[in-house]
C-alpha cells in the first residue's frame, strides 16, 4: 500500500471519530471507565502487596540466648542468624535493654527488683524475615543453633497473613480478567453498531473494488484513536482520584501506620508508566473490538 494512500486512510478513520459523534462518545465512554477501573485496581492491588508487606514486616521471631553464655558464643549466635537465608534483618537486644525496658513497664514492681539477686532475662535476637511463609521453617533452623535456648514466632498470625496474601491475590487476578473481557466485549458491541450503521458505505466500497484492508484500517484508526484519547483522559481521572484517596489517609497517619498503610505507592512515582499503560492498552481494546466487529461487514 503506497504512503498517500495509508494517509488517506488514517485522515479518514480519525475523520469518522467526529463524523459519527454519538457513537464515538459511546466507545469513548465504555473505554474511559474500563481504563479507569483497571488502572485503579491495579495500583490499589500493588498497594495492599506493599501494606501485607509492611504487616509481615513486623512479625519478627525472638531467639533468646542462654544466660550463661560467652561473648565468644554470642558472636557465632549472631553470625549464624545473618547468615540464615530468609534472615531480612537481625536486631540485637541485651538482656540490659530488656532489663529496663522490663522496670519501665512495670513501676509498680521496683522494689521486688531491687531485691533480685541478678538480671534474669537473657540476651535475645529479634529476626526480621524475608519469606513470611517459610516462618516455621527458620524459627527450626535458629532453634538448632549452639546457645539457643528458645525461639518464639507468631506461627498463626503468619500463616494468616499468607492465606489472606494469597487469597488477594487471586481475587485481584480474577477480577482483572473479568474487567478486561467484559471491555472487549463491550466495546466490541459499541464499535459493531457504528460498523452496522456504515453497512452500505462498506457495501459500496467492497462494490467497487476495495480491499478487505483499505475498509478495515479507517475502522483500526477509529478505535486505535478512541482508544489512546480514553487513555489520556483515564490517567488524568486516576491520578485525580487515586491523590485523594492518598491524601485522606495522610491527615491521620498514626492509626494506619498500625494497619501497616504506610509506603504506599506515590503517584508522581509512577504517573508516566500508568499514562503509557492507559494509553497502549486504550488503543489495544479499541483496535481489537475493531478487528472482530469488522470482520463479518466486509465479506460482500
Amino acid at each position: 500500500m503506497r504512503m498517500s494512500n495509508f494517509g488517506y486512510l488514517v485522515r479518514r478513520g480519525i475523520g469518522s471519530v467526529f463524523k459519527n459523534t454519538m457513537m464515538s462518545i459511546a466507545s469513548f465512554s465504555v473505554l474511559l471507565v474500563s481504563l479507569l477501573l483497571i488502572g485503579l485496581s491495579v495500583i490499589v492491588a500493588m498497594d495492599i502487596g506493599i501494606i501485607m508487606s509492611n504487616i509481615e514486616d513486623k512479625n519478627e521471631i525472638e531467639v533468646f540466648i542462654y544466660l550463661d553464655v560467652q561473648d565468644s558464643t554470642l558472636t557465632h549466635i549472631s553470625d549464624a542468624i545473618s547468615s540464615n537465608p530468609n534472615a531480612a534483618s537481625v536486631k540485637f537486644y541485651s538482656k540490659e535493654e530488656a532489663w529496663a525496658d522490663y522496670q519501665e513497664k512495670y513501676p509498680d514492681k521496683k522494689e521486688l527488683f531491687e531485691h533480685l539477686p541478678r538480671n534474669p532475662i537473657p540476651h535475645s535476637f529479634r529476626v526480621t524475615v524475608k519469606d513470611i511463609s517459610k516462618i516455621s521453617e527458620t524459627a527450626e533452623e535458629l532453634r538448632t543453633i549452639e546457645g539457643v535456648e528458645k525461639v518464639t514466632a507468631p506461627y498463626d498470625f503468619a500463616s494468616a497473613l499468607v492465606d489472606i496474601r494469597s487469597t488477594l491475590s487471586i481475587i485481584a487476578g480474577a477480577m482483572l480478567v473479568v474487567m478486561i473481557v467484559t471491555s472487549v466485549i463491550i466495546i466490541y458491541n459499541a464499535i459493531r453498531s457504528s460498523v452496522f450503521s456504515r453497512k452500505k458505505e462498506i457495501n459500496i466500497m467492497k462494490v467497487v473494488g476495495a480491499t478487505n484492508s483499505f475498509v478495515k484500517i479507517p475502522f483500526f484508526i477509529e478505535g486505535m484513536f478512541i482508544g489512546v484519547a480514553a487513555g489520556a483522559t483515564a490517567w488524568i481521572l486516576t491520578k485525580t482520584v487515586y491523590e485523594s484517596i492518598i491524601q485522606l489517609f495522610e491527615e491521620d497517619k498514626t492509626i494506619w501506620e498500625i494497619f501497616g498503610l504506610v509506603n504506599v505507592i506515590q503517584f508522581d512515582s509512577i504517573t508516566w508508566y500508568v499514562l503509557a499503560a492507559d494509553c497502549l492498552l486504550g488503543a489495544l481494546l479499541g483496535a481489537i473490538g475493531t478487528i472482530i466487529s469488522t470482520g463479518k461487514y466486509v465479506k460482500v
